[in-house]
């Protein structure tokens, strides 16, 4: 038995396509909390918070047939529900908070900000190098120090630090080509 429950993310995954209501309660027992901390980053409306975790949960149940195990559970639960925040703001542009690539990068332009939409945004960082689009999900979205990073995707702080660093760089080239390509076509 393991600390979520005696099932393995295979037999979860399986309980949960044939409607098992025990498999479904201990998949939504096993990721709930990382997803209410992640979205909990972006609103301090508990209620608010479970209602976009509740949405993700619901595309995650309704597209679980879909996963190939080609990679992690947890990474691919996470990014479902991060649609569900991003449509959520999507909805409610008030409240949209950007994530900031650096402090102490130069600015970019706002015109450039205000053209994306939170999805673009998701694009771009899934169009970076696979190890530094994990670091890079892991610290900007996620909130993971350094330290956590290294340990969770064993390699040293340093080396997370770097991948940051070059993620960073790549988002801002990407965000620099998506102005000119927008800049020029409009």
């Amino acid at each position: 038995m393991t600390e979520k429950g005696p099932y393995t993310e295979k037999a979860l995954v399986e309980g949960c396509i044939r409607n098992d209501r025990r498999c479904q309660e201990a998949f939504y027992r096993k990721f709930f909390d990382t997803m209410f901390r992640m979205v909990s980053r972006y609103t301090d409306d508990r209620d608010l918070a479970m209602e976009i975790v509740n949405n993700g949960f619901l595309r995650v149940f309704q597209k679980l047939d879909t996963f190939t195990f080609s990679g992690s559970l947890e990474g691919w639960v996470r990014r479902l529900v991060f649609h569900a925040l991003s449509d959520h703001f999507r909805r409610q542009p008030k409240n949209v908070h950007f994530i900031d690539l650096e402090e102490r990068d130069a600015p970019v332009s706002g015109n450039v900000l205000n053209s994306l939409y939170f999805e673009d945004i998701i694009k771009l960082v899934d169009m970076l190098p696979n190890a530094s689009r994990e670091v890079f999900w892991l610290y900007a979205i996620e909130g993971y120090p350094h330290a956590e990073i290294g340990k969770r995707l064993h390699i040293s702080e340093g080396t997370s630090k770097w991948h940051l660093s070059m993620a960073r760089q790549k988002l801002k080239e990407l965000l620099h080509t998506h102005y000119n390509l927008n800049y020029h076509a409009g």
